[in-house]
């Protein structure tokens, strides 16, 4: 079993290129399946979860090859399959977006119910209603759900929450349905944009996206593109709480600064400097950084994904901060594992209040998902003696090179087999 090692480090200090975005290389690997000729793409982070979808892609008769290191080639022209294999399914959230993209260019598409992180419930009805909109038949036997059409015809659909999935899913489902689909409500996520342009690239004819109505004007077939992945702002964000909690100065280099908008904000009002420059974010940590008060919500807002990330942060700052999730109910499973720290944490339904204190401790803990884990890689950085964490490979899913990446900057981080 490996676990990663954190011991108390000195302030982080130097520069981190970020890599590409995982959360927009997942729906865009999915989308390749439109595409009837080659696709390149770039910045393809290296993560467990990026190699599940490949696989996917392979499973339905993709051939998927690597050129070089995070370049991808794909030609999806021969696909065979429309069933994706349980046991893929079952381990990761994102492969049901291959849903939207089999049943626009094959009709039909049958899929397990997926997999993922455990942090609350992520109902894929949002997903099926679309279908069901764009003239689809959707069947559930035994935890198998497959959506069927002879032909599907443009509609408008409205979300009942501004969901990133769902509004991929039906987006790219919509790229070859006859006439026009209007999505209202639809998220805004900058993932959501570098999708639409990726589609667009193909041939699809979309407007819109990054706003909360999507149209897309439906194409008889879709080509080939070259694409490089926008940044991924939830590991960028990462570093720079790491700049934060260290008492460091750390250039986070390979940025979008609209896209971390509220990590900056936050960060600021915290008291710490941060400077923009046209595609790197500086952040120095100041003495005695004070309490703050943060509200997860759909993007623009704060983002869920940093949310584990500043509460590890809140544990050492001077004050009283606050947490309000109100994105996921079930992700504040990192609270036990920073209690064990010395955090002094307490749950009033979907808030957190943490008292920060003047020291921290290592410890043995368990990532109990994806972002659960790199606050606790943070919390390590200045918890006193070692933190030990298991379960690792929520990590993996999400950063490509955590430990080469930190190290770099100074910290004492390690991967060690027991």
């Amino acid at each position: 079993m490996e676990k990663i090692l954190v011991e108390k480090s000195p302030p982080l200090k130097g520069t981190v290129r970020i890599s590409g975005a995982k959360n927009a290389a997942l729906p865009i690997l999915a989308a390749t399946l439109l595409g009837t000729e080659d696709i390149v793409l770039e910045d393809v982070p290296n993560l467990k979860d990026v190699q599940l979808m490949c696989e996917v892609l392979e499973s339905l008769g993709s051939k998927v090859e690597y050129l070089e290191d995070n370049v991808l080639k794909i030609n999806s022209s021969n696909i065979n399959s429309y069933e994706t294999k349980y046991e893929l399914m079952s381990k990761m959230r994102a492969s049901f977006l291959v849903m939207g993209p089999l049943l626009a260019r094959l009709g039909k598409t049958k899929n397990s119910m997926p997999g993922g992180c455990a942090i609350g419930s992520r109902p894929i009805d949002l997903h099926l209603k679309g279908f069901k909109a764009l003239g689809a038949e959707i069947s559930v036997d035994h935890g198998d759900i497959g959506a069927y059409a002879d032909k599907l015809v443009g509609d408008i659909i409205y979300l009942d929450f501004p969901s990133v999935g769902a509004t991929e899913n039906i987006m790219m489902a919509a790229t070859m349905a006859e006439g026009e689909t209007v999505i209202d409500n639809a998220a805004m996520e900058p993932e959501i944009v570098d999708l639409s342009n990726f589609l667009n690239k193909l041939g699809a004819d979309i407007k819109g996206a990054g706003t909360s109505t999507i149209k897309i004007k439906g194409v008889k077939k879709l080509g080939g593109a070259h694409h490089q992945i926008i940044p991924d702002r939830i590991e960028a964000g990462t570093f720079m709480v790491a700049a934060a909690i260290s008492g460091g100065n750390v250039l986070v280099d390979n940025v979008i600064n609209s896209h971390l908008k509220p990590v900056i904000a936050k960060l600021r009002e915290a008291g710490c400097t941060v400077e923009e420059g046209e595609d790197s974010i500086r952040v120095i940590a100041n003495n005695n950084l004070k309490a703050i008060d943060i509200k997860t919500l759909p993007y623009p807002g704060f983002p869920t994904d940093m949310q584990a990330q500043f509460m590890a942060l809140m544990t050492i700052l001077e004050g009283t901060s606050s947490v309000m999730e109100t994105v996921f109910e079930n992700r504040f499973m990192h609270v036990e594992e920073l209690r064990k720290m010395g955090a002094q944490i307490r749950i009033e339904g979907r808030s957190a209040i943490i008292q920060g204190v003047d020291e921290i401790k290592g410890a043995k803990a368990e990532a109990s998902d994806l972002r659960a884990g790199a606050a606790l890689v943070l919390a390590g950085l200045v918890a006193d003696g070692t933190t030990e964490i298991g379960n690792i490979y929520h990590i993996d899913r999400g950063y490509d090179g955590i430990e080469e990446k930190f190290s770099n900057l100074g910290a004492i981080i390690y991967r060690k087999t027991f």
